[in-house]
């Protein structure tokens, strides 16, 4: 179990809106603890935490969403998500935020300093999808829910192009049946309690 939270200070804590992306050389981790966190994101680099076997970011009511390279971790069997923060949950109501137009070249976009307040992370140096180089291709980003160990959640895509995007799998059934790009005019039935 690895709790990188757990001696900081309660002030200490409310500072970090992230992890590191080295939290990739962590392969042999096997339950990541989260609980109560102040993140607002989680680094894609995630994904390389090849041996996560159970993922608890419970009551981090800042986590909105999570990168779609979570879904990399194949043993991933159990996670504790505090549903109700997600975006698109109908109970609080919380948005997709709109993500950016596609771009078919990234040459005028500084991929290793972008504002995460704008592309929902500061660097984007593969594609979600066919961990290919963004640099060598476009941007197209997409929100999807997919279920990540025993939770539904909106996953943020970063791929390098449309192709990249069709090939995502389908969300579970009562989750809006495509990716998406966020904004206002994404609403889900009315009703469907999940996210």
């Amino acid at each position: 179990m690895f709790r990188p939270l757990v001696e900081l200070s309660p002030a200490e804590q409310r500072q970090i809106v992230t992890l590191p992306p080295t939290i990739a050389k962590l392969t042999e981790v096997k339950h990541l603890v989260l609980y109560g966190s102040n993140l607002v994101r989680i680094p894609p680099e995630i994904g390389s935490m090849t041996n996560l076997r159970e993922f608890s970011p419970y009551t981090s009511h800042r986590l909105h969403w999570f990168p779609y390279e979570l879904t990399r971790c194949r043993r991933l069997k159990a996670s504790t998500v505090s549903t109700r923060s997600l975006y698109g949950n109908l109970k609080v109501r919380a948005p997709f935020p709109p993500l950016q137009p596609g771009r078919a070249s990234t040459r005028d976009l500084d991929l290793l300093g972008l504002d995460p307040g704008v592309w929902g992370t500061d660097v984007i140096r593969a594609c979600s999808v066919c961990d290919r180089p963004i640099a060598e291709g476009g941007l197209h980003q997409v929100w999807i829910s997919l279920r990540v160990g025993t939770d539904t959640v909106p996953l943020l895509v970063n791929a390098c192009s449309p192709a990249c995007i069709d090939a995502l799998p389908a969300p579970p059934d009562g989750y809006l049946p495509t990716p998406h790009t966020g904004g206002p005019g994404i609403r889900r039935k009315r009703g469907d309690h999940r996210a």
